[in-house]
């Protein structure tokens, strides 16, 4: 916190420092927690009417009366992590889009807007990395109108947490009434650390996803279009562990190599055969087919609960880069289109 020259903490904050990076101190709610102070970190997306907003790494939006304001400065921007690749938000979030590419797509400026039938959100979801060349609410309305016409909800896709991501379109998003459904992190690490982690024996590597693959993979009514989106990206290949003659397989995976970069996804183990490494001989022979492709760093996308794939990533030496979330467009009166209902957000599957 900043303290004056007299020992005191001070506010250094105004309203003209939405949209930078701030820490603050209030004075904390009697009855909530046994500290007279709580810190909050984050972005400064608002300052209206007497009351802060603070969107933090994890995307929550924090509201805090400047009543109760106690201290307050500008921070720099995340710490740039001091092991492992480093790397932008905008170019994670350009080769995540490669790795798992729409059947349709168009521009509105520097807008992505993205079609797939329904079949996940990424793939059915506005990218917003710059400008969409109109005003918010005439950019909006158009992508609404386009998702219309194809009968598919309006999402856009934000993250928050890193330098360059979106936490005030994401506030802006908000303040229109679009919901935020799913949340969900992008973890990056070293790639050559996870070939080195296990032999990768008797996982079957082959540049499709066919019939065995599939019966392992937990989405159902797989169709010509979701095969597509699975098959796409620069260079990709599928990883199966056999199961029992005349069962699925025991584990699966899939990765994309695209430059430097391998990303790890769909990594599912039978229930039966978990707690037995089949998802790190998955990952590693993978990594070492990446390796050899010429890639050196890794990144996947997992759900901020499911503990037990974070706690195996990070055993691989992974860590999260940032957080991303969906919002979805609210609802208007003589909406007729169905939702597909886009499946839940699991490790790299949202």
């Amino acid at each position: 916190m900043e303290i004056s020259a007299k020992g005191r903490l001070e506010v250094r904050i105004t309203a003209a420092d939405v949209g930078k990076r701030v820490s603050v101190r209030r004075l904390s709610e009697p009855g909530v927690t046994e500290e007279k102070f709580t810190d909050t970190v984050g972005v400064l997306t608002s300052w209206d009417n007497g009351v802060l907003m603070i969107t933090r790494r994890d995307g929550q939006s924090v509201r805090i009366p400047e009543s109760v304001l106690v201290a307050g400065k500008v921070v720099p921007a995340a710490p740039a992590r001091r092991r492992g690749p480093a790397a932008s938000y905008p170019e994670l979030a350009r080769i995540t889009a490669r790795a798992w590419r729409p059947v349709e797509s168009e521009r509105l400026g520097e807008w992505e807007l993205r079609a797939a039938g329904g079949f996940t959100r990424r793939a059915n979801s506005v990218l917003p990395l710059g400008d969409p060349g109109l005003g918010l609410d005439a950019a909006l309305e158009a992508v609404r109108r386009w998702y219309g016409e194809r009968g598919l909800p309006a999402y856009v896709q934000t993250a928050t947490g890193a330098e360059g991501t979106q936490e005030l379109l994401g506030a802006e998003l908000e303040r229109r009434g679009w919901v935020r459904e799913v949340t969900a992190e992008l973890w990056i690490g070293a790639l050559a650390p996870v070939a080195d982690r296990a032999e990768g024996a008797g996982v079957v590597l082959s540049r499709e996803a066919d019939e065995a693959w599939l019966s392992r993979y937990q989405r159902k009514g797989m169709t010509e279009v979701a095969l597509r989106v699975l098959g796409s990206g620069p260079s990709v290949w599928f990883a199966t562990v056999p199961g029992a003659p005349g069962e699925p397989p025991a584990a699966i995976g899939r990765c994309v190599v695209d430059g430097r970069w391998a990303g790890f996804a769909a990594v599912e183990v039978d229930p039966a055969r978990r707690r037995q490494g089949l998802a790190t001989e998955v990952m590693a022979a993978l990594a070492r087919r990446a390796l050899d492709e010429g890639a050196s760093a890794a990144w996947l996308q997992v759900e901020d609960d499911n503990e037990a794939a974070r706690a195996l990533y990070a055993d691989l030496g992974f860590a999260p880069h940032h957080a991303y979330h969906h919002y979805r467009a609210p609802e208007e009166s003589g909406d007729e289109h169905q939702d597909p209902a886009p499946g839940n957000t699991r490790a790299g599957r949202s």
